[in-house]
């Protein structure tokens, strides 16, 4: 697994992405508040999206509506380090997604992606306890779309110590098919072989299908789907 750091893929519209930006915002002042409660479990269960409760009756019942949880468990995160990686791949690839469709739809989009993430995650799951937080499922939309979007973007990673050896450097610049393409395989593996190490990786995969349906509806018309990969086929 690599971690990406930055794309070669500027603006092309005079539009600053106030969405994407704002989400990072929105997230890291929910963490500052999780962090400072006197009760992080207490204020997780609160809000956090737990299959049992969807589906039948609530075991841990939330402050608010179980069906709002579809929503308020995207801005929870369980770490820091869970936070900082989601947030990473939101400025990144977000910026670009919210260009390709412009910031209302894109909120609707990520948002979006977020609920059918958890939906995909109870219908593997509807009867668990097990409480679902972070933004992953709809930065997985997001990845989609950038894929459709921009596939042969070149994409900075920092490749992990454990594989160096195997590499000239520890950084490298990717096509983004590469970057992105790698991390949806590692999530069907992962569920393939039922990983039980926490993370819902059955979401992170609702989340990259429900993304890449509601990027051909929501898209500008004028933008082109794998364009560069087009351009290379042509003869």
């Amino acid at each position: 697994m690599v971690m990406p750091l930055w794309d070669d893929s500027p603006l092309k519209l005079p539009k600053w992405p106030v969405v994407t930006w704002g989400l990072i915002v929105l997230n890291v002042a929910v963490f500052i508040v999780e962090s400072v409660a006197p009760h992080y479990e207490y204020v997780a269960m609160a809000f956090a999206m737990t299959p049992g409760n969807i589906t039948g009756t609530p075991i841990s019942p939330p402050l608010v509506p179980p069906y709002l949880t579809l929503v308020t468990s995207q801005f929870l995160h369980a770490d820091i380090f869970h936070l900082l990686g989601n947030m990473v791949f939101l400025a990144i690839f977000g910026d670009d997604v919210e260009e390709a469709m412009g910031s209302l739809r894109f909120i609707v989009f990520y948002l979006a992606c977020g609920i059918l993430a958890a939906l995909a995650f109870i219908a593997s799951s509807p009867h668990s306890i097990q409480p679902l937080v972070g933004a992953s499922g709809a930065i997985a939309g997001v990845l989609a779309a950038y894929l459709m979007f921009r596939p042969c973007q070149k994409v900075l990673v920092f490749i992990p110590y454990f594989i160096v050896w195997f590499v000239l450097r520890p950084v490298a610049r990717l096509d983004a098919y590469w970057v992105l393409g790698g991390w949806a395989v590692i999530q069907l593996w992962h569920v393939s072989v039922q990983s039980h190490d926490g993370v819902a990786y059955m979401a992170h995969i609702g989340g990259f299908i429900a993304g890449a349906i509601l990027f051909l509806l929501l898209r500008y018309r004028t933008v082109r789907l794998f364009e560069c990969i087009r351009a290379e086929a042509a003869p």
